[in-house]
């Protein structure tokens, strides 16, 4: 059996013998929008939750959270539209800045812009990145009802309009993105992003519950303190297509959208997989580790104790985190790093490295990328020298009946075990 998977900006293929019991885990087929530049149009024309343009009304500028690089946002079929919608609000090109939403992960440069935005956009606009360290450009809001201290992007929330443009997909503690996560983790402070991922210790801070989910709705407490007027968000299916087109109310897109996205990620296998291949989903989901490890955090749950899973990422930017590779330095293994984490105190860079060393001491790990083989040493990643010697390896003692698992797009889907 011949397969192949996403790896950075190509494909990697592989072989498996024909006798062994094998399952691609993958949603079923979702059909992109028949025209989606008439979809967005029509989501703007019909707000959700009750919000129409009318009430916004009377504004004099506009600040829009955009995503960085890091997530597949389809800026060019949205911002057109939605700055022809503030156009008519009174609202001028000159008016609106457009905020690089990067939370903890580096500001991204003036000449890197053009990797996010179309250029018919950045020839119209101001555009800015947010900086989470930057304590001179920020504003403190009060804290939530569990305790986060909102420290937000000053500009972004002296704007008279609010905005966040994303997609809703799966979150790997947080339930899903989208909404107001845009702004209320793309746009804040560390402070703040410290104290809202801290809840991802918590049972109920899982990947695929939204409600019932409290990193969740601790940044809709965020987005709430800050005051996101307008939400304008996408679902897009495996080949990151359109499939809904969302705007509106903020958490009314939220909740409308992750039915739909629910549709779109989750898929169900009948027992736990004692051979995982799992691939970030190529580019842009595996630019760095810090993107990739959500591709193991959700493989890992269909995979049996002990079973290997192979993790398939390019990484052509590294670790993704500077803190976090530097606190790196010395371990020696994962139950080292759970156990300096838990004694340290949370923090953002190095909870990447929790968040792996939980997942890889319940499993054998192996990785495939272009890390440097030190650096994924160094990062516990145990490298592999390409897939197809990994696989022959995993194979050679892994049990004739064990079912052998792949997730292409891993990082975008909800796999789980049928019960």
């Amino acid at each position: 059996m011949r397969f192949s998977i996403p790896y950075g900006r190509t494909s990697l293929s592989f072989s498996l013998p024909d006798n062994r019991p094998t399952v691609v885990i993958e949603a079923p087929a979702s059909p992109p929008a028949a025209n989606p530049s008439a979809a967005v149009e029509a989501a703007l024309d019909r707000l959700a939750g009750g919000l129409t343009w009318d009430s916004l009304r009377g504004a004099r500028s506009a600040a829009v959270a955009v995503n960085d690089k890091t997530r597949p946002v389809p800026h060019a079929l949205l911002l057109p539209p939605l700055l022809a919608r503030l156009k008519a609000l009174g609202i001028s090109d000159a008016a609106v800045t457009l905020y690089l939403a990067v939370g903890t992960h580096p500001p991204m440069k003036a000449d890197e812009f053009n990797q996010v935005l179309p250029a018919e956009v950045l020839s119209r606009c101001r555009v800015r990145s947010h900086d989470a360290e930057d304590l001179s450009r920020l504003v403190s809001l009060g804290c939530t009802r569990l305790g986060t201290p909102v420290l937000v992007n000053r500009e972004y929330y002296q704007a008279d309009l609010k905005i966040v443009v994303g997609n809703i997909e799966p979150h790997q503690f947080a339930g899903f993105s989208g909404g107001v996560k845009t702004a209320a983790v793309g746009l804040v402070g560390l402070e703040t992003i410290n104290a809202n991922h801290s809840l991802l210790a918590r049972p109920e801070s899982r990947l695929g519950d939204f409600e019932t989910n409290p990193t969740r709705q601790d940044i809709e407490d965020i987005g709430a303190k800050i005051g996101v007027h307008l939400a304008l968000n996408v679902v897009l299916n495996s080949q990151r297509e359109i499939t809904a087109v969302l705007a509106g109310d903020p958490r009314e897109v939220m909740h409308l959208g992750v039915p739909l996205a629910r549709q779109t990620c989750q898929a169900g296998i009948n027992r736990p997989c004692g051979l995982v291949i799992a691939s970030a989903g190529g580019h842009p989901k595996d630019l760095n580790v810090y993107q990739a490890q959500k591709a193991l955090a959700h493989a890992a749950r269909v995979a049996a104790p002990g079973a290997v899973l192979i993790l398939v990422a390019a990484c052509p930017q590294g670790s993704g985190s500077p803190h976090y590779e530097a606190w790196m330095r010395g371990k020696t293994s994962y139950a080292q790093v759970i156990d300096r984490f838990a004694s340290e105190g949370f923090r953002v860079g190095p909870h990447k490295a929790f968040l792996i060393a939980r997942d890889a001491s319940q499993v054998r790990l192996r990785t495939v990328t272009d890390l440097d083989p030190d650096l994924a040493k160094a990062l516990l990643l145990n490298p592999a020298a390409d897939l197809q010697s990994a696989l022959d390896e995993a194979l050679a003692d892994l049990p004739p009946d064990a079912l052998i698992g792949i997730l292409p797009h891993a990082s975008s889907t909800i796999p789980f075990i049928n019960r």
